[in-house]
């Protein structure tokens, strides 16, 4: 049984159809990525998944339970925690207070503690910051901020939406050797990234959406070496 499945899944913005039977896979232990042109409803599948958008009809599971009869809230106390696009941090509360927030779902103290002490290895520059106030951060340190406060949540599956959005070039190579480093410590990754390139390099498997249907699945490297992908989303003729 793989740890998320997705099968047959509509989802609709009022009267628009943005997904339209979408069946997907993510295995413990994998990274898998979402690839696609704006609007090819990457983002609503991680909305979807996570519960701030309900589908009207299909199966969503996470290790064998049914997760469209639970809240947004809830779906964080099963192991899933999101990485929003635009980072969504606090931006009124400090670096410290915003892993805080992260933690919420969460009464044991010395496991918060303990990936506390992770996310601030993981992210240096949020330990030299932890009394800044998020809002002042640069744009790359509120990506590190938002993801180590989902982390905080202590997440078996991390869904993770445009990560290198807006980021200057010299980042973007930083945050995919991040969400390795997050995988290769035991969290399960389903990434959504408009970079593919990026994107196939880290990833196990993939899948091509268009217009809220899956068009294309395989290996990242049967991606990576697939013309249409190449043509579409590599950048190559």
């Amino acid at each position: 049984m793989a740890m998320l499945e997705l099968n047959n899944v509509h989802a609709f913005y009022g009267n628009i159809h943005a997904l339209k039977g979408i069946s997907i896979e993510v295995n413990e232990g994998e990274i898998v990525t979402l690839i696609g042109a704006n609007g090819a409803g990457k983002s609503t599948t991680l909305k979807t998944i996570s519960g701030l958008l309900k589908p009207r009809t299909g199966s969503i599971t996470f290790e064998g339970e049914d997760l469209t009869i639970f809240p947004a809230h809830d779906i964080v106390y099963k192991g899933i925690a999101l990485v929003p696009e635009g980072r969504g941090v606090f931006a009124k509360l400090t670096v410290i207070e915003n892993l805080d927030m992260g933690a919420f779902s969460r009464t044991d103290r010395e496991g918060i503690a303990a990936d506390l002490d992770r996310v601030m290895t993981l992210f240096p520059r949020l330990e030299e910051r932890r009394k800044q106030i998020a809002g002042t951060l640069s744009g790359g340190e509120q990506q590190m901020l938002a993801t180590a406060r989902a982390l905080m949540a202590h997440p078996r599956l991390l869904l993770m939406d445009e990560p290198s959005m807006g980021l200057a070039p010299v980042l973007v190579e930083s945050v995919f050797e991040t969400i390795q480093e997050i995988n290769q410590e035991g969290t399960t990754v389903l990434l959504v990234e408009q970079n593919a390139h990026m994107a196939l390099q880290v990833a196990d498997r993939g899948y091509v959406l268009q217009t809220g249907e899956i068009v294309l699945k395989d290996t990242a490297k049967g991606l990576r070496d697939n013309e249409e992908v190449q043509k579409a989303y590599l950048g190559m003729e």
